[in-house]
């Protein structure tokens, strides 16, 4: 790019986050095209002089030190703390919006500015629009897309702000999108660029030459942007004569001596190009610099980062990044992981020139050429917003509140490009249930396809060294580490265990109320070993920490590339021990949570220590586990449960405990309840447990009593149809709603104790014909124990005008002291809704006995609509809890609709009724109809429907399976033909 491509000069106005110095250093390369081109540049940023002014000596080069938005808050540099971040946005960006924009708009004015660029403030865009100047944005992800994890985890309080921010994207003419991006809908138009990196000053001899280090010294690069609180370096970090150069060390830190500070405003480009790797955490300006220079990246994810897995895939598929467990970071375990590092090849060989490419797009912009030519509709858009999974939730005032754009989605015929929905062929590899690389010496296989197909994927993991064609790159991390699990030479235990259905009773089981349960036909596969610590395989990190020959369990779970978690855990089971006695809950919690990309592991090795504390048993034994699930996260279909259920059946049956699957399940519920940490009822781990096949689990929950299975009559079929919005049984509308449940109960005792107490006090005044009511029911009520059993009408009669409507915690605390509910916490600074929240269970567990008994009626289609009735009211009364979504809405709206087409009212009608399902607030609908080739041509319908007006094709779950209780257990041992040499 040069100064001939215009005949005048130009201004850009280039606004640049306050999120970190990555985006200050990609922004550098781009203004630094700009003025090389001839052009003046006016930055608004919050990030030191010299990071600019290192790179540009320029009298066209503006700074001005404005922050205006905050990025993400981090506690430490690898933890992101969610709430303070949407406080701090709010803080910097929203309460003084009005103010802001009339300053921008007034000094965008003042500059004569020609194009308003953003790296990625979002007011930039809404001033520049108001100050009637085009903006562009040049960016690989948008904090819409960020911020929206953080409201689904912080609570809907702070939805707003991500809307907000959307809308102001949506002014910008368009995105100049760098490599490793995310989805971004608040965009129109894209232009893509090549990576964005800065060039170089000195060569990797002369910087080596600098510092005195030879150059067949192994240096690595140690890129944090801030160290993690209270770390301390060690010198046998590293591997024997290697050196490490350290980024952003404070001045009065001790270093070891194979340890070298490098300067605050060092140049950090050459030297990470002098170096043999780098360790740091993922940012697209470490990702970029470690592409273009083709040095290995040994990484640590940071929570909550949304970005970060696009970089890390990008990274990894070029070969480049080797990831490091957080705690083998924080205790200096970095041998084995720096010796990998150096063994790779990365293999990057596309454009490094972005700063130039997207200059010249800038350029030819603010003089009027047209250069976005990739857009995106509305339907796309909205796609890629469901994705995030906050686009259809339900939002207060969502007329006002959602962009035009997004609302018009529906209308739109563009780029409809849902989610693919994979498709199972039952019979595609297996007719047979014959094994012929095992020997299955207990258990029987039940003809279950999904557990052939597992059993045959144990089988190849003996060929993923030779070949990667089994999969693709990004997966093979976990293949490589699965292979290397088992001592094939011993058996092998394998369990499973079924995901569930909630057909009726949803978030009324911890009110205690009946529910009815189908476990699903996707379920979850664990194998596992138990072996002597001398014979277990170990994978070089494990070694490199494993404490003599202490029991070590290592754990393998597939999947983790779809929700951004790492593929393996391990620790030494003598972790679990805490003076002598098996560590408390709470500790254990803060165990597992300490590194949020594992923090999974605590569903599974959670079961180990619940048997410890529960059972009094006893580990000697290295564990190996094989986690593989069926059971999509996020769905409302118990992916979790499922886990667990499987995890402890596996580890119970290799450990010869005798459990029943009750007894089970009520363990796999301390687990998710105390180690995980999430405030759920019992009924998914029964259903997994306790479930058959074709069967609803009927239970009353207080706590788990198991009334029977009730059959699916011939003519009836349910169907699960996912909305495509992720739940979380973990997150706060769920919790919230369980406390505002618990709240309205303790106002119930309370009232039903002082009316009691005026009863009595009448009835001893010895004039029995002012006794207002019977004390009978009024003793029970006072002593209430699980909310289900106070009956509708006398719910009705006596408390429903009592209860209000919503009530703040400090409020509630203040009167009644506790809410007595051991697994959440009432936030004093928070309003609950109460009212709906208590009513729900008791009405529930009307509708769900209701519906128990209509199952056994005679078949007719007076049946089926009631039954149909049942679950549109429970559907309308999650609503009023809070817990709907506009996504399930829609999905029970096309059912509705197809209820009452033409076709079926001419008929005898197909689709009956449908609700939302478990913790609510999206996940999954169920839907019930007639069992017959229509209504499941209806049901395809639906799918498409709702693809059509989201371009999200839903998945559907059809069929079901056995607990994992009828499974039981298999063992299985390699045959001697097959053993992995």
């Amino acid at each position: 790019m040069n100064r001939g491509d215009v005949s005048n000069r130009l201004i850009f106005a280039y606004y640049v986050t306050g999120h970190g110095f990555g985006h200050a250093t990609r922004v550098t390369e781009v203004v630094r095209n700009l003025i090389v081109a001839g052009h003046d540049v006016h930055v608004v940023t919050g990030a030191p002089d010299f990071v600019f002014t290192t790179e540009i000596q320029s009298p066209r080069l503006f700074l001005r030190k404005v922050l205006l938005d905050c990025g993400a808050v981090q506690a430490d540099a690898l933890t992101v703390d969610r709430l303070a971040s949407l406080e701090k946005y709010y803080e910097t960006a929203v309460a003084p919006r009005d103010s802001i924009l009339k300053t921008e708009v007034e000094w965008l004015q003042s500059i004569k500015a020609d194009l308003v660029v953003s790296d990625v403030v979002p007011v930039g865009c809404r001033a520049a629009a108001d100050a009637g100047i085009r903006s562009v944005c040049v960016t690989n992800f948008s904090w819409d897309f960020i911020y929206a994890e953080y409201v689904m985890a912080a609570g809907y309080d702070h939805r707003s702000i991500v809307w907000q921010i959307a809308e102001d994207y949506s002014h910008c003419e368009f995105l100049i999108r760098l490599p490793g991006y995310c989805p971004m809908p608040a965009f129109r138009d894209v232009v893509d660029v090549p990576l964005v990196v800065r060039r170089l000053h000195k060569p990797r001899k002369e910087v080596r030459k600098e510092l005195g280090i030879a150059d067949d010294v192994k240096l690595v690069i140690l890129n944090f942007g801030g160290q993690p609180a209270g770390w301390k370096l060690k010198e046998d970090s590293l591997p024997s004569g290697w050196l490490c150069l350290v980024c952003g060390s404070s001045e009065n830190q001790v270093l070891p001596p194979n340890f070298i500070k490098l300067a605050i405003d060092v140049y950090t480009p050459d030297f990470i190009a002098a170096s043999d790797c780098m360790l740091g955490k993922i940012g697209y300006g470490t990702v970029s610099e470690a592409l273009a220079y083709k040095i290995p990246f040994v990484f640590v994810r940071r929570d909550y980062f949304n970005e970060e897995p696009f970089l890390r895939n990008m990274l990894e598929y070029y070969q480049g990044g080797v990831e490091m467990i957080r705690r083998d970071l924080l205790t200096g375990q970095w041998r084995p992981y720096l010796e990998r590092a150096v063994m790779l090849k990365p293999c990057y060989e596309g454009g490094c020139n972005g700063g130039e490419v997207a200059a010249r797009v800038l350029q030819d912009t603010a003089i009027g050429k047209n250069c976005a030519s990739d857009k995106l509709s509305g339907a796309r858009r909205l796609r890629d917003a469901i994705v995030l999974g906050f686009q259809l939730q339900r939002v207060p005032g969502r007329e006002i509140s959602i962009p035009e754009w997004y609302a018009n989605a529906e209308s739109e015929f563009g780029l409809l490009t849902g989610s693919q929905n994979a498709e199972t062929n039952e019979s595609s590899v297996f007719e047979n249930s014959y094994i012929e690389d095992f020997e299955i010496l207990h258990g029987d296989l039940l003809g279950l396809s999904d557990t052939m197909s597992f059993l045959k994927s144990l089988a190849e993991l003996n060929t993923v060294y030779d070949s990667g064609k089994n999969a693709e790159k990004r997966q093979m991390r976990e293949l490589m580490a699965a292979a290397g699990l088992f001592n094939w030479e011993e058996d092998i235990i394998v369990a499973r265990a079924p995901g569930r259905l909630d057909v009726v009773g949803g978030i009324a089981d911890y009110s205690g109320s009946l529910v009815l349960q189908m476990p699903i036909r996707e379920a979850c596969h664990v194998a596992i070993q138990m072996i002597h610590p001398s014979k277990q395989r170990l994978w070089k990190h494990a070694q490199a920490r494993r404490r003599a020959s202490s029991p070590v369990l290592q754990i393998v779970s597939y999947g983790s590339e779809l929700s951004n978690r790492g593929p393996t855990f391990d620790m030494d089971l003598s972790d679990f021990m805490d003076g002598g006695q098996p560590m408390a809950y709470e500790k254990a919690k803060y165990y597992f949570a300490q590194d949020p990309s594992q923090k999974w592991a605590a569903y599974v090795a959670g079961t180990i220590l619940v048997l410890m504390k529960e059972l009094g048993v006893r580990f000697e034994n290295s564990i190996s586990m094989l986690v593989s699930s069926a059971v999509p996260e996020g769905k409302g279909v118990s992916s979790s449960a499922s886990i667990e259920v499987a995890s402890m059946s596996a580890i119970a049956a290799a450990h010869g405990l005798d459990i029943s699957p009750r007894e089970l399940a009520l363990l796999c519920q301390k687990v998710e309840n105390h180690v995980v940490g999430a405030p759920c009822g019992v009924m998914d781990q029964m259903a997994s447990a306790c479930g058959e096949a074709n069967k609803l689990l009927a239970m009353v929950c207080q706590p788990a009593e198991v009334l029977g299975l009730v059959d699916i009559p011939s003519h009836i079929r349910f169907w699960g149809i996912d909305s495509g919005l992720r739940h979380s049984i973990g997150g706060a509308d769920y919790g919230s709603v369980r406390i505002g449940t618990f709240m309205g109960r303790e106002m119930i005792k309370s009232t039903a104790s002082a009316k009691l107490s005026k009863s009595l006090s009448i009835a001893n005044g010895a004039n029995t014909d002012e006794l207002e009511e019977s004390a009978e029911p009024l003793e029970a009520e006072k002593s209430l124990e699980y909310l289900c059993n106070l009956s509708p009408h006398r719910y009705e009669s006596q408390y429903a005008k009592i209860l209000p409507e919503v009530m703040l915690g400090d409020t509630y605390l203040e009167k009644y002291v506790e809410h007595n509910d051991p697994v959440t916490i009432i936030d004093r600074k928070r309003n609950y809704g109460v009212k709906a929240a208590a009513k729900h269970p008791i009405y529930e567990n009307f509708r769900v006995k209701a519906f128990k008994a209509l199952l056994t009626s005679a078949a007719s289609d007076d049946q089926l609509t009631a039954l149909g009735e049942l679950m549109y009211q429970c559907h309308h009364s999650y609503s009023a809890c809070g817990l709907g979504a506009d996504g399930t809405d829609k999905l029970v709206q096309l059912v509705q609709e197809a209820q009452n087409s033409k076709l079926s009212k001419s008929g005898d009608g197909t689709l009956y009724g449908a609700k939302i399902t478990g913790g609510g607030s999206g996940g999954t609908i169920c839907a019930i109809g007639r069992n017959c080739l229509r209504s499941t041509q209806q049901i395809l319908q639906i799918q498409q429907r709702y693809k059509a007006a989201t371009g999200y094709l839903p998945v559907v779950f059809e069929g079901s399976s056995p607990g994992a209780g009828k499974f039981g257990h298999l063992r299985i041992r390699r045959r001697l033909s097959h053993k992995q040499e």
